[in-house]
């Protein structure tokens, strides 16, 4: 780890210059507590959204030399209940790895995958064309830039442990905790309302052992789940970027983020999306 700790740090001082960008030392400390799993700093108080992404792109920059290349984005923060606990009225994004894409369903994984593993049901898009930058928020238009629809149980790493003061800025700044995940068979797009609605009102039950722990609808992520893809087309344009075709995009958690337990089974199942239930599963080992 010394090795990646002193990679981390060259990246960093590679990094291009922000006035409000936390400290190159700062984030090389965080980038080197979460490649080593151990405890991590908490940045000075007082960090705001425009700190926080700085410090985002700087560990993302880092990150995806162990990692792999961005392959895409997630959006977190996508219902009400989790923008009142951090204070932040909107969504927040984050960058997603090759690494976060890798595991299939069936897939185990090492219990011991971040600082603070965790769990959740989620749901990816992959952008078929660049057109999707321009497609505005009606959702049959974005679904004509899209090639697949891809059950997701994101496992994040949230970084920092129990009794953490948590903020929109602390989790921009930790990237929003994206570390791993488990993907599911690829559905492809139908870009017709009928689609649509379906994605909006398919039940999302995640299971552990069998056991039911959450349900959602798909219209908990913002009222649509590609009003999350919208709102990040938008996040994106404010920062001069765009989707790009191939990325991905995580849509969000259909469930809160639960702590993923050695010996435990876990399945998302998508009911309504198409005629059958799809799922979507891992076990941590």
């Amino acid at each position: 780890m010394k090795t990646a700790a002193a990679a981390a740090a060259l990246a960093l001082l590679a990094a291009p210059a922000f006035a409000a960008c936390p400290e190159v030392p700062e984030v090389a400390r965080l980038a080197a507590a979460i490649l080593e799993r151990r405890a991590a700093p908490l940045p000075p108080p007082g960090m705001t959204l425009a700190d926080a992404t700085c410090a985002r792109d700087r560990l993302v920059a880092v990150l995806a030399q162990p990692w792999g290349d961005r392959v895409g984005w997630k959006v977190g923060l996508t219902n009400a209940t989790a923008q009142q606990r951090f204070g932040v009225p909107h969504p927040v994004a984050g960058a997603i790895f090759h690494g976060t894409v890798r595991a299939r369903s069936g897939a185990e994984i090492q219990a011991g995958f971040g600082i603070v593993p965790s769990v959740e049901s989620d749901l990816l898009v992959r952008v078929r064309d660049e057109g999707v930058n321009e497609a505005g928020r009606d959702p049959v238009a974005l679904l004509r830039h899209l090639d697949a629809v891809i059950p997701f149980i994101e496992l994040p790493d949230l970084v920092h442990g129990a009794g953490t003061a948590w903020s929109g800025p602390l989790l921009v700044s930790i990237n929003v905790g994206a570390r791993l995940g488990v993907l599911g068979e690829e559905i492809p797009v139908q870009a017709t309302p009928e689609f649509a609605a379906r994605l909006a009102s398919m039940v999302v039950t995640l299971t552990d052992d069998g056991r039911e722990v959450a349900r959602a609808p798909g219209s908990a992520l913002l009222g649509h789940p590609l009003a999350a893809l919208a709102w990040l087309v938008e996040d994106l344009r404010a920062q001069g970027l765009r989707l790009r075709a191939g990325e991905y995009v995580s849509l969000g958690g259909f469930s809160p983020a639960l702590p993923a337990q050695a010996g435990h089974d876990y399945a998302a199942t998508y009911t309504g999306l198409l005629d059958a239930p799809v799922t979507v599963s891992v076990r941590i080992r």
